[in-house]
């Protein structure tokens, strides 16, 4: 009998998918930060970057029978919103010059999940005009952050070294980084694995201690603040964003409970969803769907079968910035294959701490080859 491949990065077309992913995410965020204009719909830019992604993956691996399409639905938080929002069909906030928007989303191949969010300043010339002011210092802050958190996450280190050296690396920007934001592993069909970086330290919430290992794939993710970093969910009505909490069994009671969560799991058995996208359509199933969703949900939610993901504020007034990219522990290195459109940032802070300095020029790729003459190199050199 042979011997069944193992499904991680040691298998090729396990990396092709993810890049396969990668590049849709690419295509769709690109597509959400070219919509965030003045007076453009949040609810629209939403749409926007879903129906890339739902388009763009019917294009690839054709006649190939496994799933692909929307691993996590598009969110445009703004400002304040620290994230998840993704509004209902009728929603009508809108998008503001100056605004700092925050477009977060996610597609899979086959399960294989590439997840990303970047940050923009909305301005009439578009992400060709430099974000300035305290904007510039939190996406800064975020994306300096970020570039910590990939040279940290690679094997032979520790979850434990990670979270201080992130607080170190927002400090100089008189930033915070949000509690309980979570770095996840990514699993095939599994977004939020159980190894996790927690970026800001807490009493109140601890992670398991453990080591980064080879062929591991993660969903780094740093959210910054300008003020103190504490979230708090205003309306619960706000959430729309959802996944089914596998974990969970329970026989429910209602009629309209078994519609919705029998719909969820036709639709979106595994990875999160949207309201808007679960009763989106035409049909008497998908009219009555309507009428009963918000009464199904209430029970669903009560026995834990749905895991929310809530909409989060950070004090009005206040900027939020979010980076998250999907990194894939490779023997030559770390492969950052998410890529966002990179607005310039104009600010007078920087990081002046040695050791940060030091580890921030570093490079991501190890040189392992051999040099003409046969010197070797230095295994481990950055390139």
């Amino acid at each position: 009998m042979a011997e069944e491949q193992e499904l991680d990065l040691s298998n090729s077309d396990v990396v092709t998918k993810y890049k396969a992913a990668a590049e849709i995410c690419n295509k769709a965020i690109s597509a959400a930060v070219e919509a965030s204009k003045d007076g453009a719909k949040v609810v629209d830019v939403c749409r926007i970057g879903d129906d890339v992604i739902t388009k763009e993956v019917q294009n690839i691996f054709k006649g190939k029978k496994f799933e692909k399409g929307i691993a996590f639905p598009t969110c445009v938080s703004v400002n304040s919103v620290v994230g998840h929002f993704s509004p209902a069909t009728d929603d009508t906030t809108t998008i503001k010059d100056g605004d700092l928007v925050k477009i977060d989303l996610g597609c899979h191949i086959d399960g294989w999940i590439a997840t990303q969010a970047t940050t923009i300043q909305v301005a009439a010339g578009g992400v060709a005009t430099p974000i300035t002011g305290r904007a510039a210092d939190v996406v800064a802050a975020a994306r300096t952050a970020f570039d910590v958190a990939i040279r940290l996450i690679k094997p032979g280190k520790k979850v434990s070294e990670v979270s201080d050296k992130l607080v170190k690396a927002v400090e100089p920007f008189g930033c915070q980084l949000v509690e309980g934001v979570l770095t996840h592993d990514l699993k095939q069909y599994v977004i939020d694995g159980n190894k996790v970086v927690l970026n800001r330290p807490s009493p109140d919430q601890k992670v398991e201690e453990a080591e980064f290992e080879p062929n591991e794939v993660y969903a780094i993710d740093i959210v910054v603040s300008t003020g103190e970093g504490k979230p708090k969910v205003l309306d619960d009505k706000e959430t729309t964003v959802y996944k089914r909490a596998l974990d969970v069994e329970y026989k429910l009671k209602m009629k309209a409970s078994r519609l919705v969560l029998g719909a969820i799991s036709k639709k979106f058995p595994m990875l999160p969803f949207t309201l808007r996208a679960l009763s989106e359509g035409e049909g008497e199933d998908v009219s009555e769907l309507k009428k009963q969703l918000r009464l199904g949900l209430v029970e669903c939610l009560t026995h834990g079968l749905l895991h929310p993901y809530p909409v989060l504020h950070e004090k009005g007034g206040e900027l939020v910035a979010q980076i998250k990219g999907t990194v894939l522990l490779m023997p030559n290195g770390s492969d950052k294959i998410t890529v966002a459109p990179q607005q310039p940032v104009e600010t007078e802070k920087k990081v002046e701490d040695a050791e940060l300095l030091k580890l921030l020029n570093t490079g991501l790729k190890t040189n392992k080859k051999k040099k003409k003459g046969g010197a070797a190199a230095a295994e481990g050199e950055a390139q």
